[in-house]
């Protein structure tokens, strides 16, 4: 095991802002990682006014960043970081992206529609090339795996998923439950039914009647069981509720819900509350990940939610 230890990489990880959390957790998770930081300021008139600490130190160094595209206003100043770090001499760039923001608008459905997600992998494939080569460029569970083509050939993308995490923290459930895993739709089993092989799956489908989409049980039965919805993120959560409602009609003793990113825009994750009025809970638990650290935050302590950390997975991902 010491032979081991002394062939692991040293990895300088800088971070933004909302990412400092994450990032103390990844250093704390290995001894490999050291945390550097940078001066995040601006100018008067907002552009931002950046400083790279310890500049000198990292030529010959293995470097990474811990990035959160949260909203437009953040990416800029984030990539000016980005596009800066490679360009100093170091030994090799790694880019931890969690959550690709814009991995949901990934095709054209008539013309004129503007697919967001290739402007987005496009501007990242021109990070420029370090000393030992492209940028890898570390993702979780992006929205549809074709978007891997969307990347040029000067960065290496990295898709990792937050699904054994899940699966360790389901190992801690009572023995007694039989866990059931919902897909709310065909393209989340299609996703992840391979990960998730050892459980019992149920499969949700949205049909079209008049103009509202309906959620029906299209496969599997969830009577009796604790069943865990299973999809990539959330957004305003319409669908996971009318999942839930399905799966309970159906006779699930408990449904719970996992997502690799608590999207949640507009504080949508409020309507999942448990209330202290004794109604009804409709999801004993909800599953994120902290790669939307703003979600994190706001959700802190609040049932059901609890955080999955992905801080261990990135240290991990940061030696390959």
């Amino acid at each position: 095991m010491e032979n081991g230890s002394l062939t692991k990489k040293q990895v300088l990880l800088y971070y933004c802002i909302e990412m400092e959390d994450v990032a103390r957790k990844i250093a704390a998770d290995s001894d490999c990682i050291h945390l550097h930081s940078i001066n995040w300021r601006s100018f008067e008139d907002g552009f931002p006014n950046l400083f790279i600490n310890k500049a000198h130190n990292i030529r010959g160094q293995h470097v990474a960043f811990l990035a959160s595209f949260s909203s437009p206003a953040v990416i800029f100043e984030q990539l000016s970081v980005i596009f800066a770090l490679p360009r100093l001499f170091v030994a090799s760039f790694t880019l931890v992206l969690p959550f690709f923001p814009t991995g949901s608008f990934e095709r054209m459905e008539e013309e004129g529609d503007v697919a967001t997600a290739f402007t987005m992998a496009r501007i990242l494939s021109n990070i420029p090339i370090s000393r030992g080569g492209p940028t890898s460029v570390l993702v979780y569970d992006i929205h549809a795996l074709q978007e891997r083509f969307y990347f040029g050939d000067h960065v290496l993308p990295l898709f990792e998923t937050g699904i054994p995490l899940l699966k360790q923290r389901l190992q801690q459930l009572p023995e007694s439950e039989k866990i059931v895993i919902a897909f709310p739709d065909d393209g989340a089993w299609k996703r992840f039914y391979n990960q998730l092989g050892n459980y019992p799956a149920v499969i949700c489908t949205k049909v079209r009647e008049d103009d509202k989409r309906i959620v029906r049980l299209k496969e599997g039965d969830p009577a009796g069981c604790h069943v865990v919805i299973v999809d990539d993120l959330v957004q305003s959560g319409g669908t996971l509720i009318e999942c839930q409602k399905v799966l309970a009609a159906h006779g699930a003793a408990k449904v719970s819900a996992y997502v690799t990113h608590g999207v949640f825009p507009k504080r949508s994750w409020e309507q999942f509350l448990h209330k202290d009025d004794g109604s009804e809970k409709a999801f004993t638990y909800f599953w994120i990940t902290d790669s939307c650290p703003v979600t994190v935050k706001a959700i802190a302590n609040k049932a059901p939610f609890e955080v999955i950390s992905l801080a261990g997975s990135i240290a991990d991902a940061l030696q390959t």
